[in-house]
């Protein structure tokens, strides 16, 4: 169990800025005192799982319904119809730069300045800001990365958007120096990261085991240094087990303390399971895990998938009606709790890259072993969902019995391999969406809702947070100019055709 200290920290940043005494009057107003950095930790960690309202807009009614884990009837959620919605668009760079980014590099700048980069607390900062940084480019192509956050330390009120290519090489570059930099024990921060407990094996496992899906962001732009990067990451040591996975719990209270996800269901019940997924779940497990009724009866004879593309008229034409009590949705009696997990990269999803590493490269003990990652990986994201709730563990013998049913097929090794990712990956919409665009499975038939802007194809991206073309209008018009047009058809640089 992790241990969880937030109310304790978020009181020390409280009273470290209360000071009423008269000695501090004539110090300047705009400086902010230095806090340890074991005390922005967790502050880091939380932004960066993400709040109700980028979490709301860009991972779910975007990406959530654009990858068919979720479907909806309301015009707002736009991602299965492919409308545009500038704000929900640029929704996570609205959150992440002023409070993720700003946070992360602060504590980058203070380590640096105490002369702490040797530190492995320095590691652990340069890891989860590539987490931060990967997320956010996955998702709008090029962005502020070199100058970003810097607003405070250099003065820096307009950054420029460095391109993918260059952002991807500098992150996995980081990722590697960063593990390296770790080999064991306890950080000093301990139950301040509430990630990992201090564990530092797990940290260097959470880096490698990031280099390997970066690593394999890039087998459409360039397959060889794709490899390159999968073979050292896996060489350096990745997730072994669901001990390993990457996550935070976080707690029921105010904001940031909060799941996002949670509070996104909490306050809209709109949203139903996907006939794509459904469809998939079919003999599966994972069911009665993830899916009910609105009435919360979880019974698999009675789930039934909304299809993607539908609105509040149109669904009166569905093969299914348009009574919306009668349609699966997230099952809320489990996976729901505003102190449920937050997941950054699971064990399962580690396991399905080796088992493409396996199948393309001949690496993870080459070709035939990809079976057994696979299995292992299938195994792992069955089991891994007891971390929301002890009602939600399957029996290995329901896992042995799925795995009989639907064996591994090495003439359909891909496919197979990155549908069951994306099963994995359900409710880690980002995730989900960019391993879609990387690999193109599993295969998805679009919508073509009317008045679309993507003439029927599902997005590539999200669109630029819409005040970047106001306050940062050079840098901004830059790159579009280099990366093509602010649209949600534009494809960032490694998802090439």
């Amino acid at each position: 169990m992790k241990n969880i200290f937030y109310l304790a920290v978020f009181s020390m940043l409280f009273f470290t800025s209360c000071d009423k005494g008269f000695e501090d009057i004539n110090v300047d107003p705009t400086y902010a005192p230095t806090l340890d950095v074991k005390y922005k930790f967790p502050q880091a960690v939380l932004y960066t799982a993400g709040q109700r309202y980028e979490s709301w807009r860009g991972n779910f009614i975007y990406c959530s319904v654009m990858m068919q884990h979720l479907a909806s009837t309301q015009g707002y959620w736009n991602g299965d119809k492919y409308t545009l919605s500038t704000g929900y668009a640029g929704a996570l760079w609205e959150a992440e730069y002023p409070q993720a980014i700003k946070t992360l590099e602060d504590m980058k700048a203070q380590l640096e300045a105490d002369e702490l980069t040797a530190s492995p607390e320095y590691a652990m900062v340069r890891i989860l800001r590539v987490f931060s940084y990967h997320r956010l480019t996955d998702i709008y192509g090029d962005i502020p990365y070199s100058e970003a956050g810097k607003g405070f330390i250099d003065g820096v009120l307009r950054p420029v958007y460095d391109d993918q290519e260059f952002i991807y090489n500098d992150m996995l570059n980081e990722l590697k120096e960063a593990s390296d930099a770790l080999n064991g024990g306890t950080s000093a921060l301990g139950t301040s990261d509430i990630i990992f407990n201090g564990d530092l094996t797990k940290w260097k496992k959470w880096a490698n085991s990031m280099m390997l899906r970066l690593g394999l962001r890039l087998v459409k732009r360039d397959p060889a240094l794709a490899q390159q990067w999968a073979q050292t990451a896996i060489e350096g040591g990745v997730m072994t087990s669901n001990e390993d996975i990457a996550y935070v719990i976080h707690q029921t209270g105010n904001g940031i303390l909060q799941n996002g996800n949670s509070e996104v269901f909490l306050a809209d019940r709109s949203s139903r399971i996907s006939k794509t997924f459904m469809d998939f779940l079919q003999g599966d497990p994972r069911m009665p895990v993830l899916v009910a009724l609105p009435d919360g009866n979880n019974d698999v004879s009675v789930q039934k998938g909304l299809p993607n593309g539908y609105d509040g008229t149109t669904i009166a034409d569905a093969p299914g009606g348009d009574d919306m009590s009668t349609y699966s949705e997230v099952n809320s009696n489990i996976l729901q709790g505003l102190d449920a997990p937050m997941f950054f990269q699971t064990y399962a999803e580690v396991e399905f890259m080796l088992a493409e590493s396996a199948v393309r490269w001949g690496l993870a003990g080459g070709a035939a072993a990809a079976e057994d990652h696979y299995n292992a990986g299938v195994t792992a994201a069955m089991k891994f969902l007891e971390l929301y709730s002890e009602d939600a563990a399957i029996d290995d013998a329901d896992i042995a019995a799925y795995l009989a049913d639907n064996p591994y097929d090495p003439a359909n090794a891909l496919e197979q391999i990155n549908t069951q990712y994306w099963a994995a990956t359900f409710l880690n919409e980002y995730e989900a969406f960019a391993n879609w665009r990387r690999t193109g499975f599993p295969v998805l038939t679009p919508v073509n809702y009317p008045g679309n802007v993507t003439n029927g194809t599902i997005p590539r991206r999200l669109t630029y947070f819409t005040g970047e073309a106001v306050t940062n209008k050079e840098n901004y018009d830059a790159a579009v100019a280099s990366q093509g047009p602010d649209l949600l058809t534009t494809r960032v640089w490694w998802d090439a055709e």
